[in-house]
């Protein structure tokens, strides 16, 4: 069976409930090379629940600091193609300072791994993320537009450096497929332990809304699909409606049946949590439901000019060359958009939305 520890816990008394996780889950650590692995989507500061909390981080490296591994890289490639961003997003966010001295620019090293020939047939993997004995992935609890939920296997998407990310985006052409991706991207190297910072999660349209809500726990899970199905549930979301837990199940990599999980603490419902729409295939026969998912994908980004501030991150990372800068505001070209929100993901102001072509204050 698959355990899951789900904790009360805040910011200030966190330590306390991740020592519980790591005297329960019991990782071989000593004299191993251990990688931690938070989500560092962006420069965002803490309070906007945009990236792991540095307290959460800080007590995970004392907790692995304890056990006397061999060494201890701290890291994550955020999703931005630039290389140098890296350390800046780590500062903003606290997490260069949890980090205790452990940070490394993952992002720098990387080797070649083989992958779908339908995607190039290789993609290239961190090489702190290859060499390491022991991973631990310290995800965020929120949403996500294309995925309906970001947690234990979505985090792994930062195990790729610079643009590979957006370019999967652009290869995948659609939201079934980039399912797929986030999947088959997480098998390259399954971590070992995963540790969710729930004190403050996120709903809405994420994973960087601005809508916030008070959960106060500490989830940790030796499975990844297990450890998704319990933030789906929740978030008071089906897991079976999640396209990419039921891939991952699929392919062997665990079970969001609750017989096969072995839950310490209570799965409690948040009220009236704002989830995306999920599930293309398992909501087909609900008509209304298709029609929301069919009307997000035919979304388009526009730019909000109260909140723009014209720094061209939107263009800059747009895999298919489809915004530019028109007095110093971002136009979308709607024929070259994918609809991969990697516009919206990255803007540091979150000055941009999604709208339908053609409804009031879209693009037409």
């Amino acid at each position: 069976m698959h355990k899951v520890m789900i904790l009360p816990a805040d910011y200030q008394d966190c330590q306390d409930a991740v020592e519980k996780i790591f005297q329960t889950f019991s990782l071989d650590i000593e004299g191993k090379r251990v990688l931690i692995k938070p989500n560092v989507l962006r420069p965002a500061r803490p309070e906007e629940a945009v990236t792991t909390h540095p307290a959460i981080l800080e007590a995970v490296v004392r907790c692995v600091e304890a056990r006397n591994p061999a060494s201890i890289v701290v890291g994550d490639n955020p999703g931005l193609m630039g290389y140098g961003a890296n350390e800046q997003s780590f500062e903003r966010c606290g997490l260069l300072d949890a980090s205790r001295g452990h940070y490394r620019n993952i992002g720098l090293d990387a080797r070649e791994v083989p992958f779908d020939p339908a995607y190039g047939g290789s993609l290239s993997v961190s090489t702190d993320v290859l060499d390491a004995d022991v991973v631990i992935s310290v995800p965020k609890f929120k949403t996500h537009g294309l995925t309906g939920i970001t947690g234990a296997i979505k985090n792994s998407y930062g195990i790729l450096p610079g643009a590979q990310k957006a370019t999967l985006h652009k290869l995948s052409g659609g939201q079934a497929r980039f399912h797929d991706v986030v999947v088959d991207v997480f098998r390259l190297r399954v971590p070992d332990l995963f540790i969710v910072d729930a004190v403050l999660g996120m709903q809405g349209n994420g994973p960087a809304s601005t809508e916030l809500r008070w959960i106060g726990r500490v989830l940790a899970a030796d499975n990844a699909v297990a450890m998704d199905s319990v933030m789906a549930r929740m978030m008071g979301a089906d897991p079976e409606k999640l396209r990419f837990l039921n891939r991952a199940a699929q392919l062997g990599l665990g079970s969001y049946a609750l017989e096969d999980l072995d839950i310490q603490g209570e799965i409690i419902p948040i009220p009236d949590f704002k989830v995306p729409p999920l599930g293309e295939d398992a909501l087909k026969h609900l008509s209304h439901i298709q029609k929301l998912l069919e009307d997000r994908s035919a979304s388009r980004p526009v730019v909000d000019p109260a909140r723009c501030t014209g720094c061209g991150t939107c263009v800059e990372q747009c895999p298919a060359d489809a915004l530019t800068l028109d007095a110093n505001l971002p136009v979308v070209d709607p024929a070259a958009c994918i609809a991969c929100f990697c516009c919206q993901e990255m803007c540091p102001e979150k000055a941009i939305s999604l709208k339908q072509p053609c409804c009031p204050g879209g693009p037409c």
